[in-house]
């Protein structure tokens, strides 16, 4: 029930579409999402999440997760990280990933909202440690359209790997389209 209801808010009072899935027997993946321009991306995505009905999750600092929004924040997908101690964030998240049956982490490789002329690239290589694939979903607000594409195993060799991710994005354009990452 809840799953039509996001849907039907998501497609019919939202005005928006998904095109292609995400595989359910995929329980672990890095979901690369493009681009990242708007505070708007957030709730869009959090509709796709439950238009989809599949456990998708984000990460946030500890803190985040503490009373009284700890509960409600975990409800939605997040997932705390401690960031103490000089931690090495990749090996942080991809224990996250041995720790659970399903992890499907959402990640901006613009790691902002602000025009960014490189990606970063964390979530390259927490694909790489956690030995998972990376999923690219384009976030179209000129069309309206969340494009889910194939998963892809990193080869290790980023520069390679990341002229194949990027061509998902080509002609997706964020809610402030001029904040966007330039895809070449």
């Amino acid at each position: 029930m809840k799953k039509q209801i996001y849907k039907w808010i998501f497609h019919n009072v939202m005005g928006w579409k998904i095109e292609g899935s995400l595989d359910e027997e995929i329980k672990k993946s890095v979901l690369m999402v493009m681009p990242h321009t708007s505070w708007h991306d957030f709730y869009v995505a959090m509709f796709c999440r439950g238009a989809l009905d599949l456990d998708i999750n984000w990460i946030g600092k500890k803190e985040l997760f503490r009373f009284p929004f700890g509960y409600f924040f975990k409800y939605l997908g997040g997932a705390p990280l401690d960031r103490t101690g000089g931690l090495n964030k990749v090996e942080s998240i991809a224990n996250i990933y041995k720790s659970r049956e399903t992890f499907r982490l959402g990640v901006s490789p613009e790691g902002t909202r602000k025009k960014v002329e490189q990606l970063k690239t964390g979530f390259y290589y927490i694909a790489i440690t956690a030995h998972v694939p990376i999923i690219p979903i384009s976030i179209n607000f000129e069309k309206k359209i969340v494009a889910i594409g194939n998963p892809f195993y990193p080869t290790g060799s980023i520069d390679s790997d990341l002229i194949i991710l990027k061509k998902h994005f080509i002609d997706a354009k964020g809610k402030i389209p001029e904040k966007g990452f330039k895809v070449t």
